[in-house]
């Protein structure tokens, strides 16, 4: 058996703001993928992978039994085709801020649940919140605290905005230019990002006055600015914009930068030729980059494996 493909994601505005309300934008990134599988010679992953399963079906069988009303899954098929060696084979990096559960998530919804809600109908705002409700009390199996984002993008496979916790919708992007100069792209930082703990100290944060006054004042503002500036085609205030964000990142957020990425990411702000900012909740996987000059970033950070995710 082999399921269809869940894509992997890219948050390109909103980490940590959406907790507090600020807007954000999602891309799917088809890059990276994943779907159900079952083989007759399972491999070591495969095993690992399968055993994980087996954890989160009871899990879902605990979450259906409290919450009849929120999802209701085919647990004895689940649990059949997990016995039967079911797992997830994914292309997608763990701990690299790409939605690596996120897509597990998806094709589990998609394959098991009863009374689903399809990309083939109306998506009223009120079934997409519906549906990011679920995924973020199936995806809270992996993470502890999850927006339920990750597996909404993963299984709508579209551009998602974010206005605010109540509020998303599927959005348009403005399309790519293939010899455009500006692009978005991903740095490999080399090390793998654990999410739980970053957003602990992120919450940490959270009960200190001054912390607060700066993720309102500075961080959720350039981030909003950003969101419109990406959606309405306003390339120079992006920039403009993706600057402030990216300093307010370094100055705020260290513990979220690998430290070995703090003098590249000063080097960006100093010169121009790009512009860092988190992939995810940080701590390591992908940095995500912008730049109006691809080749000048590309220069600058020849050291490093950069993928281009987006071009304009």
């Amino acid at each position: 058996m082999k399921g269809p493909l869940f894509y992997s994601k890219i948050l390109l505005f909103g980490e940590y703001g959406i907790i507090k309300d600020s807007k954000g934008l999602s891309i799917p990134y088809n890059f990276y993928n994943g779907a159900l599988k079952a083989d007759k010679n399972p491999t070591e992953e495969s095993r690992k992978s399968n055993a994980n399963l087996a954890r989160f079906v009871t899990y879902l069988a605990q979450l259906q039994k409290e919450q009849p009303e929120l999802v209701t899954f085919n647990i004895d098929g689940l649990k059949e085709d997990v016995a039967n060696g079911m797992y997830f084979d994914s292309s997608i990096p763990q701990g690299y801020g790409v939605g690596s559960s996120g897509a597990l998530v998806a094709a589990i919804y998609d394959k098991y649940a009863q009374d689903k809600i399809t990309v083939l109908e109306n998506l009223t705002r009120e079934k997409l919140l519906q549906l990011k409700n679920i995924f973020s009390q199936m995806e809270s199996f992996f993470h502890g605290k999850s927006s339920g984002l990750d597996p909404l993008n993963s299984y709508l496979s579209i551009p998602i905005l974010i206005n605010s916790k109540d509020n998303i919708e599927a959005t348009g992007i403005p399309s790519q230019t293939a010899d455009g100069k500006g692009a978005v792209f991903l740095l490999d930082s080399g090390i793998v990002g654990e999410t739980a703990p970053m957003v602990t100290i992120f919450m940490e944060n959270l009960k200190d006055q001054g912390f607060r006054r700066m993720l309102k004042n500075q961080f959720v503002k350039h981030t909003d600015a950003c969101v419109e500036n990406f959606l309405g085609g306003d390339m120079k205030s992006l920039f403009a914009n993706t600057k402030k964000l990216s300093k307010v990142v370094l100055s705020h957020f260290k513990p979220m930068i690998p430290e070995q990425f703090h003098g590249l990411w000063q080097k960006g702000i100093d010169t121009n030729d790009y512009y860092l900012k988190l992939c995810g909740s940080g701590g390591g996987g992908y940095i995500l980059g912008f730049t109006e000059d691809l080749e000048k970033a590309k220069e600058s950070l020849k050291d490093y494996k950069l993928e281009v995710v987006y071009q304009f």
